[in-house]
């Protein structure tokens, strides 16, 4: 086919003025986007975490509790308020006090949405006691889990006493940053062991930029071991009450998320050596613990970072009506503007560039927040197939590189499901399919190596390039965006943004570790398979963009390969570790190409489920056809990234020979040709925000 009967095609396919989203979407829509419209106990914590949000929260920051950095008794009612409403329970075990079942990373998620979409400090402020129990929850002994998880759940009717605050103490190099992970300040040593009774440590830890350090009486601290009789480092967990120095330390000075509190605290506390998470043996007169901080890290953010990303998604989400509203009411008033008028109804938004760079704003909102929820349910999936096949392992005496050889061949095999996935229905061996889908062991692969890479890129691209197009939301409500009563606290969001980058990890750690676990092979096989996937689904509906994000998934895959078999100008290999000028930037548009998928995914599940919905079933064409306007322009940029950093690495460095030029042309152009209609898609979808119906007045303050 020519280039002029394709691009006639593909625009006469795009001439009808389609259906339009009429509304804003609301709880009924998200429900089958983010797949919990069957999770009524999901639904009411996240009913319960907007009430606290839109109402106290939105009180305080309206009253100027963020003036200040000391912790007052208008902030400390945030505690009470997420007792009250389940916010505190969703991150416990059933058996302990929790309110959900099953795993819980979309459920804190989707808490954690609703929080920061009036503010991220109040988020924090929620999420830290999840992040200081994490290393209970995720690796300590059953013991462990427990007494804490009891001790944090809210009172209940005739129980006299109040419930445990967490706190998490790393400041210490992370896992995938690049450095020595057993290089820790913190140091734990024997205090006291006498025969026959259980040893006393004695722990030092100065904590840096801790939150919730003004109320927490229970602490998980990564130590480094200090002493000979002790093996290596670990995780201990610290107490109020423990002998010793508990000093919380002065609240730090920020300038953001004044709605959480932040300290630089000093330990030097006595405790059991049965506080060690995790537990530990005596082998040959030495403790050793079962598990070393970084370990335990490893477990915990590979979960608690995707919150954080979402923090930043409902941030650009929640900018979109408060920049409507402005733009629509900015002439009203003045003389000679006319109710009726275009000019009275639609104000700024009858300049195309006010309503073309919102769309860029939401859509942005939109991948984030599907590239978010999407994690936190393959993390779901996760969950309990990780605990099986390790609980299996572990009684087997499987461990270290004897784990590693065992996973070989249930890695092959989940290369071969995806291998097989990647056909026509019809051209897969069923029976094939459905005894790889069965094996715990290749999902646990399968999921690993998917979640491996999907959880630092949201945190990278959420908080990295969401922040940046904060700052395009404050500047779309003009000089009212950066002042206290701007509508939506934009101002504070784009602050706040700043920090949520650096939260477990700046995007220096997450672009490490997915360097590292984008070669996974299975990961690679699950690329292949969303390729054909898309250039299947672009088949059977072409115009949408899928066929572009078939080309940008092409694209990177060939740049990666070619990264790992050239060398540069001067004979090093581009692939080395170390090369962050190479491998970063591959980060960076993976992470671009994943978030535009994760938003497709989402809109192909509210057209398959919306239409037999009893509320919004009639009006779902118009929420599709918008969503997938959004998603064809995000898909554009994506791919127009991933060109832009696959072309500086593949010619940057004079690597390239002419018929490897060649190759990366025609792929390049095959992706520049499939960019086909975006910027049609990009205006309707701007003026669909002309149109688009909001409520009278923004529900918070309240």
């Amino acid at each position: 086919m020519s280039l002029s009967i394709f691009f006639k095609e593909r625009f006469d396919a795009m001439s009808e003025t389609p259906q339009t989203m009429t509304m804003l979407p609301g709880d009924e829509i998200r429900q089958i986007m983010w797949r919990y419209a069957d999770r009524y106990d999901i639904q009411m914590a996240v009913m319960g975490a907007r009430s606290v949000a839109r109402g106290l929260v939105a009180r305080l920051v309206a009253d100027g509790e963020r003036a200040t950095h000391e912790w007052t008794e208008a902030k400390n009612s945030l505690y009470q308020a997420f007792d009250e409403s389940g916010i505190t329970a969703a991150g416990l075990d059933m058996e302990y006090g929790g309110i959900i079942e099953g795993p819980r990373n979309l459920a804190l998620s989707l808490l954690a949405f609703e929080l920061s979409w009036v503010d991220g400090g109040a988020s924090t402020t929620s999420l830290i006691n999840n992040l200081g129990l994490g290393p209970i929850v995720e690796k300590g002994t059953p013991e462990q889990r427990e007494k804490y998880m009891r001790a944090c759940a809210p009172a209940q009717p005739g129980e006299d006493r109040k419930p445990l605050r967490a706190a998490f103490a790393l400041t210490e190099p992370l896992p995938y940053v690049g450095v020595d992970t057993g290089v820790v300040s913190g140091r734990v040593t024997v205090a006291k062991w006498e025969e026959g009774e259980e040893p006393i440590l004695h722990v030092e830890k100065r904590g840096r930029f801790l939150t919730n350090m003004a109320v927490a009486n229970v602490l998980t601290a990564a130590v480094d071991t200090g002493d000979p009789r002790i093996k290596s480092s670990c995780m201990v967990i610290l107490e109020d009450t423990d002998p010793g120095v508990f000093d919380r330390g002065a609240p730090t000075l920020k300038m953001v998320h004044q709605l959480s509190n932040t300290h630089d605290p000093i330990f030097s506390l006595d405790v059991p050596a049965s506080r060690i998470v995790g537990g530990y043996t005596i082998k040959d007169g030495v403790i050793v613990p079962n598990l070393t901080h970084s370990e335990i890290i490893e477990a915990v953010f590979s979960r608690t970072r995707v919150a954080v990303g979402l923090m930043t998604a409902a941030k650009l989400l929640s900018a979109v009506e408060p920049v409507i509203r402005y733009h629509r009411e900015r002439y009203r008033g003045a003389a000679g503007i006319e109710a009726g008028t275009p000019r009275y109804d639609q104000g700024i938004q009858m300049k195309e560039d006010a309503t073309q760079r919102l769309t860029d704003v939401w859509a942005t909102g939109e991948a984030a927040a599907s590239l978010g929820f999407e994690t936190a349910r393959a993390l779901d999936a996760l969950t309990p197939v990780e605990n099986q096949v390790l609980a299996d392992f572990a009684a087997q005496g499987i461990t270290g590189r004897a784990l590693m050889r065992a996973l070989r061949k249930p890695q092959a095999d989940a290369i071969e499901l995806l291998d097989q996935l990647s056909k026509p229905e019809a051209e897969r061996d069923a029976a094939r399919v459905a005894a790889l889908q069965a094996d715990p062991l290749v999902q646990y692969v399968w999921l690993s190596a998917l979640c491996n890479v999907l959880c630092p890129a949201t945190k990278l691209w959420n908080t990295g390039y969401g922040a940046n197009m904060l700052r395009e939301a404050v500047s779309l409500m003009g000089g009212y965006g950066i002042t206290e009563d701007c509508p939506g606290f934009l101002f504070y969001k784009w602050t706040d943004a700043q920090l949520e980058a650096t939260y477990e990890g700046p995007e220096v750690v997450q672009r490490r570790q997915i360097s590292v676990t984008m070669n996974n092979e299975v990961f690679l096989a699950q690329v292949a398979q969303w390729m054909a996937e898309l250039r299947q689904q672009n088949a059977a509906a072409p115009g949408n963009g899928l066929d572009t994000l078939a080309e940008g998934f092409a694209l990177w895959r060939w740049t990666r390969d070619f990264i790992h078999a050239s060398k540069d100008a001067e004979g090093r290999p581009l692939s080395q570790s170390q090369r962050h000028g190479v491998l970063f930037p591959m980060a960076d548009a993976i992470s671009w190409l994943l978030a535009a998928r994760s938003l497709v995914a989402d809109i192909q599940e509210l057209a398959a489920k919306g239409p037999e919905h009893p509320v919004v079933g009639s009006e779902i064409a118009g929420y599709v056809n918008t969503f997938t306007d959004l998603a064809h322009m995000q898909i554009a940029r994506a791919v127009g990234e991933t060109c832009r950093i696959c072309g500086e690495l593949v010619y940057g460095y004079g690597a390239a020979t002419a018929e490897q030029s060649a190759e990366f042309q025609a792929l390049r152009a095959k992706a520049d040709i499939a960019m086909a209609g975006a910027r049609l898609a990009k205006d309707r979808a701007a003026r669909a925000l002309v149109y688009v119906m909001i409520p009278e007045a923004l529900d918070y303050p309240q």
